[in-house]
């Protein structure tokens, strides 16, 4: 068996905002870059390996908590929002004509114009968990956590999501060739001494 470990990146100025970031390489602000210098990975995680995303939020995370800088891989990407990146949320959501879904409503196919589904996500994360030697730290994006998330927990982006994706947190994911589980609590990432 190979877990897996699952974390967001901190918070950018587009986070505060409302806005979708997607594949737009957003820096962490400030505050989550002293928030995040104050924590560390919990052991046994220190020692695992460690990957990102490569944008930049991400990579500037997995170095505040790692004290490392990370591998990346482009599996781990955000979801291409395509036409809605820089747009927000709340703003899409009010015009009826633009396509614009709660989560619970999308299904796998769900695509935003000129932009990638959950199905798509899946297709390249699934492959690269999967080939995983070795337990793994993973330092990501919202979209990613819940692709993986609902592959192991069997959701399908209908109805409420058995999850919720919070940040300085862990999500475990244990990979096996039976199939993949996700722990039922995640842990914390632990303040420094």
């Amino acid at each position: 068996m190979t877990q897996l470990a699952i974390l967001r990146h901190g918070h950018t100025d587009w986070n505060r905002a409302g806005r979708i970031q997607g594949r737009t390489d957003i820096a962490l602000d400030p505050e989550a870059r002293a928030q995040l210098a104050a924590l560390r990975l919990p052991a046994p995680w220190g020692d695992a390996d460690l990957v990102a995303s490569p944008l930049v939020r991400a990579v500037e995370t997995a170095r505040l908590v790692a004290d490392r800088a990370p591998e990346t891989t482009q599996a781990l990407m955000e979801m291409d929002w395509g036409q809605w990146e820089g747009k927000r949320g709340v703003d899409l959501k009010a015009d009826p004509a633009s396509g614009f879904r709660d989560i619970e409503d999308w299904g796998w196919g769900y695509t935003p114009p000129g932009g990638e589904s959950p199905a798509d996500l899946r297709a390249r994360l699934i492959p690269w968990a999967e080939g995983l030697r070795r337990d793994t730290v993973a330092v990501c994006h919202i979209g990613v956590m819940r692709v993986l998330l609902a592959h192991a927990m069997g959701w399908d982006f209908s109805g409420p999501a058995p999850f919720q994706v919070k940040r300085n947190r862990l999500y475990i994911l244990q990979i096996t060739p039976d199939g993949w589980r996700a722990a039922n609590e995640q842990i914390r990432l632990e303040e420094r001494p």
